[in-house]
């Protein structure tokens, strides 16, 4: 019989995030609520008077951190107590209510870029001599300019944002039609039941491990996308006619190059991860040939791939021992790193179990004006565990940033977001496979890492190399049909998984269920997150000089640069191939003790 649910109520307070630290009461929050309201009435004046002096441009500049850091605490306060327990309508009227104060500060404020920018650099060099203040906003102010190019007159930018809403609908229709319009009915599992066939549920089947399922569930998923693969053809081709039109319009060279702009990114960082894939596909070729005698198959096809050759480890863990473990994997980055971890413990920034109402999964956050805050849903499994290691390494990359930063450069940037994350879940399974002396544990951490990089590096760069083709094909005006996107499709995943893998026919139309196509050349920054924490856990484990420093440094950054220059703090240079090279090097290290592990206990 299933276990009941806890009431948050039911929940010991240790086990629960401390939010009084942001507030202490409902009316301490109403107290910011109704100063922050006040200010934003106010906010407009500076339209007037902003670009009038070096002095009246700061004042604007500090009157929007003001305003920004107080709506962002009170955010934290609001959807943090929500995501606690969903059904509590007073925090849900909360969230409401900051979301609606944010919605019309930005309406407010609307007019500062613009307005910077109808001046050029120059006149803002002045303001510098005028104000010398100004200059802790520089970095900012330089990166806005950037822009100029880039921004038309205020008549064609109302013109363009009075369709932004409706350019940017291909992700919301493809959403709801994939998500709620779509049936795939049902099929048999292994145990002859009836399941239905979802999105969701077709992850589980694949890993079943009665092949016949697999094969079923992938075959009738693919013959329902396929029967839809005009309409989704055309949903994607509108995504991209909108992204190519509008980096047209705004005089960039290509929807890639506009897509990397935000972060300073040159484009060869974009070819040069697809090209050193490319020259690397033996270790994943390797990797399915393995697959493929492990699971006692004459041949591997593709609804093959996600069986699991190793039984999930049983072993389960309190929450005592997993702090434990992470605090000891973690000891390599030194004494200070885990003196200020261990305030998420000490200070209560977990909110640990799950309880009715609470959502589920698992996310770090925080604002400027509090701690960073974990929300988990322990179980007990080492996946768990691993949880814990990734947000925290989340969380201690906020915690450093803000320490280290005003707040206009507290933030860094999505490009390293997952960078802190991925070093501590590689420095827990490096510490787990060297100090355990479980085998059959040590073979589940092989083989979860062995899939991270699969489905990391190899599967996300290919869907990376879908995107950057058909761009092309749009940009060179030919038409993106389903059997040209299909074609393009199949022929990547054959040179992908190679010879060795029966490419079935189906797989041409999996870049239907693919979201991350509609998110505009996002998915290369899981791969180069992954490649950059590899080159730093070698630097670390294999105690190269300053290497725990340097990371430390880096982890204090925030957004006081771009981001490939902050990455060079830690060693990490992008441009170069020796970074993704060195993922390589390490899935294949991976691969060969995950094989001489399996063969010597089935030996």
């Amino acid at each position: 019989m299933a276990k009941k649910q806890k009431l948050r109520s039911e929940i010991d307070d240790k086990y629960k995030w401390d939010l009084t630290t942001i507030y202490q009461t409902i009316d301490d929050f109403e107290k910011d609520y109704n100063k922050v309201s006040k200010l934003i009435e106010k906010y407009s004046d500076n339209e007037k008077t902003m670009m009038d002096s070096g002095q009246n441009l700061l004042k604007a500049i500090n009157d929007d951190i003001e305003i920004s850091r107080i709506i962002n605490k009170l955010y934290m306060y609001a959807h943090l107590n929500n995501d606690s327990d969903t059904s509590n309508t007073t925090y849900q009227e909360l969230v409401g209510r900051v979301s609606n104060l944010d919605n019309f500060y930005s309406k407010v404020s609307a007019f500062m870029i613009p307005l910077l920018l109808k001046d050029d650099y120059a006149k803002i060099e002045k303001f510098y001599q005028e104000e010398p203040k100004l200059l802790e906003h520089k970095f900012n102010l330089e990166n806005i300019f950037r822009y100029k190019d880039h921004v038309l007159t205020d008549k064609e930018e109302k013109i363009i944002s009075s369709f932004a809403q409706i350019l940017g609908n291909s992700e919301e229709i493809y959403d709801v039609f994939t998500n709620s319009d779509m049936e795939f009915g049902f099929i048999k599992d292994e145990n002859g039941e009836e399941i239905e066939l979802t999105n969701a549920s077709y992850s589980k089947l694949l890993k079943s491990n009665d092949r016949q399922t697999r094969k079923n569930a992938f075959k009738r998923l693919y013959e329902v996308y396929a029967s839809y693969k005009n309409t989704i053809a055309k949903i994607l081709s509108g995504d991209v006619k909108a992204n190519v039109a509008t980096s047209e319009v705004k005089h960039y060279a290509s929807a890639l190059e506009a897509s990397l702009f935000a972060d300073n990114i040159n484009k060869e960082v974009y070819d040069n991860l697809i090209d050193t894939i490319h020259r690397n596909f033996e270790p994943l070729y390797h990797y399915f040939e393995l697959k493929r005698k492990m699971l006692g198959l004459d041949e591997l096809h593709l609804y093959d791939t996600y069986a699991s050759v190793v039984n999930e480890s049983n072993k389960e863990y309190t929450f005592d021992e997993a702090k434990d473990l992470v605090i000891k994997a973690l000891s390599v980055l030194g004494d200070k790193y885990i003196e200020d971890l261990n305030k998420a413990f000490d200070e209560r920034w977990i909110d640990i179990y799950p309880n009715k109402g609470k959502v589920s999964g698992a996310y770090s956050s925080g604002s400027y004006d509090t701690n960073p805050f974990v929300l988990l849903n322990f179980n007990g499994t080492l996946d768990q565990v691993s949880t814990l290691a990734h947000e925290l390494g989340h969380s201690m990359h906020s915690y450093y940033s803000r320490q280290a930063n005003p707040y206009q450069y507290s933030n860094y940037k999505i490009f390293v977001a997952e960078v802190a994350s991925t070093v501590n879940e590689l420095l827990l399974a490096n510490y787990l496979l060297n100090n355990s002396d479980d085998d059959h544990l040590k073979l589940v951490v092989l083989n979860d890492l062995l899939d991270m990089f699969k489905a990391t590096i190899y599967r996300q760069v290919m869907f990376a190399e879908f995107e950057k083709k058909i761009y092309e094909c749009e940009e060179n005006k030919q038409v993106l049909t389903h059997e040209l996107l299909s074609n393009i499709y199949y022929d990547l995943n054959k040179e992908y998984f190679g010879n060795k893998v029966i490419i079935d026919d189906e797989i041409r139309y999996e870049w239907m269920r693919i979201p991350h196509f509609y998110y505009n050349f996002y998915v290369y920054k899981y791969a180069t997150g992954l490649s950059a924490a590899c080159h730093i856990v070698n630097g670390i484990l294999n105690k190269k000089e300053n290497a725990v420093s340097n990371y430390l440094q880096f982890l204090s950054s925030g957004g006081k640069d771009y981001p490939l220059e902050e990455l060079k703090i830690a060693g990490v240079d992008m441009t170069k191939k020796e970074v993704v090279e060195s993922a390589i090097s390490m899935f294949k290290d991976y691969l060969n003790e995950f094989e001489e592990l399996y063969n010597k206990i089935n030996k």
